[in-house]
């Protein structure tokens, strides 16, 4: 499935949006806290695409007082939960030069926008996200000041250059995930704090991959852990933005 319209959605806060890219143009979901003003957040989606599960994610950063932007990663293709073969091609096929762009300029965008307070921005991505926060955030240096990623991590040989890593990070993992294996990313963890660098991870006793997706893709949904680490999201970005 495809989705390229841009403008307001009657049933969400935010809007899609368009901005320049490197010479090509992007797209996304942004959405403003009704005060008018606050701290960039970008938002990176799970393999499904840019779903309104994840414009929800903005809308309720937005309701906390963030601008939220979401950059549409797949260009308008996007995979239902039943489409599963389909969400691995296309991140599977996704250009990482071209979804580094994306990012760098959402981040652009962000910055930019008359709404957003701030010379940085946050992180937040889930899963796939979760592994591209942490890239962006060495990509892109002092611009990004905190990352929260959840249940993602670039492991093996996807590992970015970390010197550029700046940003604090604090991610929320699953205990029992297959696709980006606890240990491996606790190994991560250590590696990086030998590094000099500030980095968390938590891990949420009992929880799978993807525990805090209330639309519940997988059966492992769990309130109680999700609504721990995004308040604790919520408290990263409050404190470094």
């Amino acid at each position: 499935m495809s989705d390229t319209q841009s403008g307001p959605d009657p049933e969400r806060a935010g809007e899609r949006v368009e901005f320049a890219a490197n010479g090509s143009t992007a797209g996304g979901y942004l959405a403003v806290p009704a005060s008018g003003s606050g701290p960039g957040v970008l938002v990176l989606q799970e393999w499904w695409g840019l779903v309104p599960q994840l414009q929800g994610v903005c809308d309720r950063l937005a309701a906390e007082g963030h601008v939220a932007l979401a950059p549409d990663l797949y260009h308008g293709e996007f995979a239902e939960h039943t489409e599963m073969d389909k969400a691995g091609e296309l991140m599977t096929s996704l250009p990482p030069e071209r979804a580094a762009r994306d990012m760098s300029a959402a981040i652009d965008h962000l910055l930019a926008h008359e709404a957003t307070n701030g010379e940085a921005v946050g992180v937040v991505g889930f899963c796939m996200g979760g592994m591209l926060t942490l890239l962006i955030a060495a990509q892109e240096g002092d611009r990004v000041a905190c990352a929260a990623p959840y249940y993602g991590a670039p492991l093996g040989d996807g590992a970015p250059d970390w010197s550029g890593l700046t940003a604090v990070v604090e991610g929320h993992m699953a205990e029992h995930d297959d696709h980006f294996p606890t240990q491996a990313v606790l190994a991560l963890g250590d590696d990086l704090r030998a590094m000099g660098r500030d980095v968390t991870f938590h891990v949420y006793d009992g929880t799978g991959h993807p525990f805090a997706n209330e639309e519940d893709p997988f059966g492992t949904y769990d309130a109680d852990a999700a609504a721990l680490a995004w308040n604790r999201t919520l408290a990263l970005l409050d404190a470094h933005l």
